[in-house]
């Protein structure tokens, strides 16, 4: 990481509008780290990134160079993805960035029951408890309610990230885990879930870090990034 790039982060966080320029900024350097590991779906792909302070968001989809920012307000029920990401945002006030399309693993989860049960500790730590699958947005909000951060939309996996830096990592966690799940199924074996303290103690902390997201973002700054497990 460059100096300039510390610096930018750190006027970020100070200054709102050094915060909405730096996240313009940030966009296309997810969507390339996505695209790079196929995370971003072949279609309907798309990436957003909260403005704090603002009912608004950088969005972009799979095959945008730049982001677009798109208002809340303007959205109309048409706007199929761009309603995605803000009933996420609306349902969950801890949440930075999003991005929607998948692997082939996370997407493939669609035939096999379309959760994936909590079978690995950094699975629980980071993506918590994964709810149903839905197909219409205003049910994304029911599906989040446990603090999950990831779920399948009309087939496609959706991961959340209190950071932008978070989400991406999610992202990339969640293929992982759903490409041992999904092999594991397919070839007929009996995936356990992890013994009952493992996901309590994970998910306790995981539910730590949406709280102190939360209270930054109401203050209009961006979260700060996840310290160890």
């Amino acid at each position: 990481m460059t100096r300039s790039t510390v610096l930018k982060m750190f006027l970020s966080w100070c200054d709102p509008m050094n915060t909405e320029e730096y996240l313009c900024e940030q966009w296309p350097l997810l969507r390339e780290r996505l695209q790079g590991k196929r995370l971003l779906g072949e279609d309907g792909g798309s990436l957003s990134l909260r403005i704090p302070g603002a009912q608004a968001m950088w969005f972009g989809t799979a095959i945008d160079e730049a982001p677009r920012r798109i208002s809340w307000q303007d959205l109309k029920p048409s706007n199929g993805a761009l309603l995605s990401h803000v009933e996420i945002y609306v349902a969950r006030r801890d949440v930075s960035a999003i991005t929607i399309g998948g692997g082939v693993y996370g997407r493939s989860l669609a035939d096999f029951g379309g959760v994936l049960p909590q079978v690995f500790d950094e699975q629980a730590r980071h993506l918590g408890r994964m709810g149903p699958a839905v197909n219409v947005a205003r049910d994304i909000s029911r599906s989040l309610s446990e603090g999950g951060n990831v779920v399948l939309v009309h087939g496609l996996p959706v991961c959340l990230g209190m950071t932008a830096t978070r989400m991406a990592l999610n992202a990339e966690l969640f293929e992982k885990c759903a490409k041992a799940y999904v092999l594991a199924v397919a070839s007929g074996a009996t995936v356990k879930s992890l013994p009952w303290i493992v996901p309590y103690v994970a998910n306790g902390r995981l539910r730590k870090d949406t709280q102190r997201a939360t209270q930054r973002l109401q203050q209009g700054l961006l979260p700060e990034e996840t310290k160890g497990y």
